[in-house]
């Protein structure tokens, strides 16, 4: 390993967002940095994403007037996360999360704003800010990109009509048919779509615009991404790692990498053999929205290395809609009145508005695979589902795939999916009883200002409570589906590799989804997947630096 031609100082392995940034902090520092990818596009899994990130403290929260202090963050995080979190890894996140998103915004085009009004997961709960914590790149002109756009990954949902649509107009989109801000919302994105074509510029928005902006903000400071580039191994020279193996134009290529390595992969998701290991039946690869080449490489790499690993059972859950064309990752439909969730017996098992990966975790506790959320015309009348507008029918396509099933009466649906019909009918007189109220007395679903938010503010007395009564009526299967999987190799607060033993692998760092979480089990906020992996990877490049660029 000594031409010179493949001698960098730091190489990190994946272009998310974790990599990215850790590349674009090496580089304001003065190093040497190269990013290889495994795919022929950048941005993994945070391209396809919604974009949010939970950022603690930041300076956008504060000009946007955002209540929240240090103290109230780490209250709210070791709360929900527990003694398996590291105490050293919360506190540096939290105090370095500010500093991460100033550095973005002065060394790339990004600029955020505050997702006003999305709660953190868990509001009621100490230092949880029921207004929220999370912001999102705004919409970002894709010419930042130059030729690179072609090389951006695509969305996991396209938009229809090529609009630009970010998280906060998401909210109020499903809602166009219920509320006058949803009509409103609706108006101003096709507005921001006609203008854009007027002009003839493409908006980026949600996980595309992070994405493209960090690409730009590499392109700027002059760092090689290397494309159709996988990690094959590491290279260590008396226990250091010093360097890659990489397959380059089809064949082997050593890469030095004078000060280290960092792994930013992504997780497991879409390796078989990986996921049956380490997570519960029934578990596979084709339930999971995560980026295709997201097989654990980096993972792999540093276990052959004595890694150790945590968290591997866990992933980014969600309960989806196994379509067709694949999973279909559900947030708003759950949560909005006149649905609810049930099991193959016919009975609820979970707040069927409760954080997406809590609701999961119902799932697989209780042996609650597959569900069915059912719903009947007046949801389907009011509300968007998976894209489709309201009062848009189902398509054939997906009665024939099995992810939809309709009857006329709710005994009727109950045999069409195999279910009892005495059970789903008792199930569905006591919840509308309970939409009656307002009040859930089995699982409290719409006592949060989490479980408002995707919620129906016109619907009263519970903006997530409605009666399911109105023929004909809907079974759609819902799967354990996730954005990734969680678990990683451990590190320590300077993003460092670790052995069981607690020792560190020198040169060797890693941050994202392949690495273990600092948010444990759980998940904090909404973006609280990709604001530590953007911290992660800024504390690895500091590290690197020797906080010369801090």
């Amino acid at each position: 390993m000594t031409s010179a031609a493949t001698e960098f100082d730091v190489v990190v392995a994946g272009a998310g967002a974790a990599g990215m940034t850790a590349a674009l902090v090496a580089a304001r520092a003065g190093l040497r940095a190269l990013v290889v990818e495994k795919a022929g596009t950048f941005g993994g899994s945070t391209a396809r994403s919604g974009g949010g990130v939970w950022a603690p403290n930041n300076n956008v929260l504060r000009a946007a007037g955002v209540p929240d202090t240090p103290r109230s963050a780490l209250t709210y995080l070791a709360h929900i996360t527990g003694p398996e979190v590291p105490d050293e890894l919360r506190r540096a996140f939290l105090d370095h999360a500010p500093a991460v998103i100033s550095f973005l915004q002065a060394n790339t085009p990004l600029r955020f704003g505050w997702v006003r009004g999305y709660p953190d997961y868990y509001p009621e709960a100490p230092g949880g800010l029921p207004m929220g914590r999370s912001i999102e790149a705004r919409p970002l002109d894709a010419r930042v990109l130059g030729t690179e756009r072609a090389h951006l990954a695509p969305p996991y949902l396209k938009a229809p009509n090529g609009m630009a649509i970010t998280q906060a107009d998401y909210r109020w989109m499903n809602l166009m048919a219920r509320h006058p801000r949803g009509m409103l919302r609706t108006a101003r994105v096709a507005g921001r779509r006609a203008i854009s074509l007027l002009r003839k510029r493409e908006l980026l928005t949600m996980g595309q615009a992070l994405a493209a902006g960090l690409r730009a903000g590499l392109t700027g400071a002059g760092v090689p991404v290397w494309l159709d580039t996988p990690l094959v191994s590491l290279h260590t020279e008396a226990g250091r790692v010093t360097g890659v193996v990489v397959l380059r134009d089809g064949e082997p290529l050593p890469v030095r990498a004078l000060r280290g390595v960092v792994l930013t992969t992504g997780g497991f998701e879409h390796n078989e053999r990986m996921r049956k290991e380490y997570q519960a039946e029934p578990i596979g690869t084709e339930w999971t929205v995560g980026a295709p080449g997201n097989t654990g490489d980096g993972i792999e790499a540093g276990l052959r290395l004595g890694a150790a690993v945590g968290v591997m059972d866990d992933a980014w859950w969600g309960p989806s809609v196994p379509l067709p064309h694949g999973p279909y990752f559900c947030l708003a439909e759950r949560t909005l009145p006149g649905c609810m969730v049930v099991n193959q017996a016919g009975a609820r098992f979970v707040n069927e508005a409760a954080p997406y990966v809590d609701a999961v975790h119902a799932m697989y506790d209780g042996a609650n695979i597959p569900a069915w959320l059912i719903a009947d015309q007046r949801y389907r009348n009011r509300y968007v589902f998976a894209g489709l507008g309201p009062r848009q029918p189902f398509p054939r396509r997906w009665y024939a795939h099995g992810a939809v099933h309709r009857a006329g009466t709710v005994e009727d649906l109950a045999a069409a999916i195999g279910m009892p019909a005495e059970s789903l009918r008792a199930t569905v007189d006591r919840f509308n009883t309970f939409a009656d109220t307002g009040l859930d007395k089995d699982f409290h679903r719409g006592e949060s200002r989490y479980d408002h938010y995707y919620g129906d503010p016109r619907n009263r007395p519970n903006p997530c409570l409605g009666r399911i009564d109105r023929p004909p009526f809907y079974a759609i299967r819902i799967v354990p589906g996730d954005l990734g999987t969680k678990g990683g190799l451990r590190t320590d607060a300077r993003a460092r590799v670790l052995r069981p033993d607690g020792s560190v692998i020198e040169g060797l760092y890693a941050a994202g989804n392949a690495s273990a979480p600092v948010m444990g089990h759980t998940y904090a906020g909404p973006g609280a997947t990709l604001g530590p992996a953007l911290v992660f990877g800024y504390l690895a490049a500091l590290d690197l630096g020797d906080d010369t660029c801090a």
